[in-house]
């Protein structure tokens, strides 16, 4: 009996909800009948004994076990519900509105799950943490009102605040679970003034604190108790990351301890952002994913000493299942949504499961299942439940459109079978298994690992190339403290980065002398297009002066050939003008002389005959076939021109046999 009650769950979408039975049938509850408006939220009972669900009209609370109807409450315009953990009391929440007779709007609400009848009710502006909280036994409720903690008996509201607490700049309440509740009170950092978080004893509220703690860097934050109500953890968030590390902030983590004997900051070996921190149900460890992306999982004692390192993988989330023997750590969100399941008695994998575009994840009460849901509106495309094993295998699948809302039906511990000593065996999958894998598109298989620039394909990868859990290099700050590397200036050299006339970020290159000529590795300045010339006549000397006087010559003669009725155009002192050209300076063996020349001579193209030429043009084709054969034996697929290339090789060595090279 307790394994069918751990298995139901219920969804919500658009144009459907239900309550659906669990193994091994998956079927849904036949006497639930959901309306045909669409519903606004659900909620179960923490024990699980009740389930209710709001309408635009009306809020309906059905027993959960049969989905038989119990009360309907004729409320309209609730969006959210919740119900006190012994399910005796249902709150509701209705946005607020001005009334007419000018009195506050009573938007919180809160009634008997039992008779429907209203006890009591509050103006409550924001929709943020906006229910009241109560102690595991009921016995009292507390809400945050204006920087006040009020005390409410719910046994009498009619007796209204039976005690409260005043702390000035109060942002965030939490009450402890357990058999002695405290009371956490986190205060946000404002105008140079410290953050700080004190823990009260709810039985000594008007008392000294048991615990507090003082620190900068903390806007907000989350306060996370162990089951047991003894220790509470405290992720802080700042709202900006002065650093520039991190677009939402900085983050960091403390333990206290509701007693007062312990208190102390989580200090993290990895730098980045702290994703989830979770509290097994022992309540004497807990584990946090922190650290850039692949980011660190660890477990610690509850005096922060480190049990166990997962080591770095993409991971944002960590779960426990409810019997403590199982971990759950995933990536979801923008990464790939595998699910990593581990042994906490041995610390080993069991299985990895593939559940992309998971929005929500949660484990069964039994500890055996595992539910993911990809919802709307995160993802309005395969909207749907999967039910998964422990061990790897899918239970059930069920596909819904615009699926707003999914959760198992809670069950308290004690009602819940036994984990036992072993991982248990994988039951029979439901048939929707089978129909989702004959109706399931193909999918093209994507090649696996990161990805790989062409240069670095085939070859024993560079660690540049590898991820940090793969054996990269970990990754380091800059020393501006930003996680950009700093861009370069615009590079207005000719040559290629790396080489010796590159522009290291200045508009003045290293082999420069900043007049608007460039130094190539020899010592050559190259010509730069549109700099004006520094003489306005040729200047003979120099290697390639001899070429210029060649060409001038042959203007003068192309001149006097034109005859007398050619008009020549003359200068100021009656000479013929030569068309400039820029002025190439040339080092030869430590001196500059200048020469003039359009283009700039290639070194040692005068010294080399027509079959050198040649020959040294094949030369290259055999290399480059060289290097292509070479690509072959890695396996790399080569283009039709370049299988071509390699067959014409026996060509190429015979012409050179023909010049006299042995090839």
């Amino acid at each position: 009996m307790a394994s069918q009650l751990s298995q139901q769950y219920a969804f919500r979408a658009q144009k459907s909800m239900g309550l659906v039975g669990g193994t091994p049938t998956y079927t849904p509850f036949e006497g639930f009948a959901a309306s045909d408006v669409p519903a606004r939220t659900y909620h179960y009972s923490p024990d699980g004994r009740l389930f209710a669900y709001t309408l635009p009209s009306v809020v309906r609370i059905y027993l959960a076990e049969g989905a038989q109807l119990l009360q309907e409450l004729s409320v309209p315009n609730i969006f959210e519900l919740k119900f006190s953990p012994r399910g005796t009391y249902l709150s509701t929440w209705e946005r607020p509105v001005k009334l007419e007779d000018g009195t506050q709007h009573k938007n919180l609400r809160v009634f008997s799950a039992s008779t429907g009848e209203e006890l009591i009710s509050f103006s409550q502006k924001s929709q943020e943490n906006w229910d009241l909280q109560y102690t595991m036994s009921e016995s009292h409720a507390i809400r945050l009102v204006t920087q006040e903690i009020q005390v409410y008996r719910p046994a009498d509201w009619g007796k209204g605040i039976v005690d409260k607490l005043r702390v000035e700049g109060a942002s965030m309440v939490s009450l402890s679970p357990g058999l002695n509740p405290s009371i956490a009170v986190f205060v946000a950092e404002k105008k140079g003034a410290p953050a700080s978080v004190k823990i009260y004893g709810l039985s000594t509220l008007s008392g000294a604190p048991t615990c507090s703690k003082t620190f900068f860097k903390a806007d907000r934050a989350q306060i996370k108790w162990n089951d047991l109500g003894t220790q509470v953890l405290l992720l802080t968030q700042t709202e900006v990351d002065n650093s520039n590390m991190n677009y939402y902030g900085e983050t960091g983590m403390y333990l206290l301890s509701a007693a007062g004997n312990f208190d102390c900051r989580v200090t993290l070996d990895k730098e980045g952002p702290i994703h989830d921190v979770s509290w097994s149900p022992n309540s004497k460890e807990f584990g946090v994913v922190y650290g850039f992306m692949p980011a660190k999982t660890t477990l610690f004692d509850q005096r922060v000493r480190t049990l166990h390192d997962f080591g770095s993988s993409p991971h944002n989330y960590i779960s426990f299942n409810p019997q403590g023997r199982l971990v759950a750590l995933a990536g979801f969100g923008n990464l790939a949504g595998k699910i990593d399941i581990f042994d906490r008695k041995t610390l080993t994998k069991i299985c990895t499961i593939d559940a992309p575009n998971t929005s929500f994840c949660e484990w069964s009460p039994c500890g055996r299942f595992l539910l993911t849901a990809t919802l709307s509106p995160r993802l309005r495309v395969d909207n749907g439940i999967k039910v998964w094993h422990c061990t790897g295998g899918l239970m059930h699948v069920q596909m819904v459109e615009e699926l707003y809302q999914a959760s198992w039906r809670p069950t308290p511990l004690d009602q819940a079978p036994a984990f036992g000593p072993t991982i248990p065996v994988a039951p029979q999958p439901s048939l929707s298994v089978l129909t989702a894998a004959l109706t399931a598109k193909p999918i093209a298989a994507k090649p696996a690992g990161a990805y790989r620039p062409p240069g670095a394909r085939g070859l024993a990868t560079p660690a540049i190339f590898k991820r940090e859990d793969e054996g990269g290099a970990p990754r380091m700050p800059t020393g501006s403290g930003s996680a950009t590397p700093p861009r370069r200036g615009p590079n207005r050299s000719p040559n290629p980065p790396g080489s010796m006339g590159y522009a290291n970020g200045t508009s003045t290159p290293p082999n420069g002398n900043g007049n608007g000529h460039y130094q190539n590795g020899n010592g050559r300045q190259r010509n730069v297009p549109g700099a004006p010339p520094k003489t306005p006549s040729a200047v003979g000397g120099g290697v390639g002066s001899e070429k210029a006087k060649k060409k001038g010559k042959k203007r003068e003669k192309a001149s006097g050939e034109a005859g007398s009725g050619a008009a020549t155009p003359t200068g100021a002192a009656g000479e013929a003008s030569v068309r400039p050209s820029i002025d190439v300076t040339v080092q030869v063996n430590g001196t500059q002389t200048p020469g003039q020349s359009s283009v700039p001579p290639t070194p040692g193209a005068e010294s080399l005959d027509p079959v050198a030429k040649k020959v040294r043009n094949l030369n290259k084709k055999l290399k480059a076939i060289e290097e292509l054969k070479e690509k072959a034996s890695r396996g790399d697929r080569l283009e039709a021109t370049q299988l071509k290339k390699i067959e014409g090789e026996a060509e190429i060595r015979k012409e050179l046999s023909s010049l006299g090279i042995s090839a």
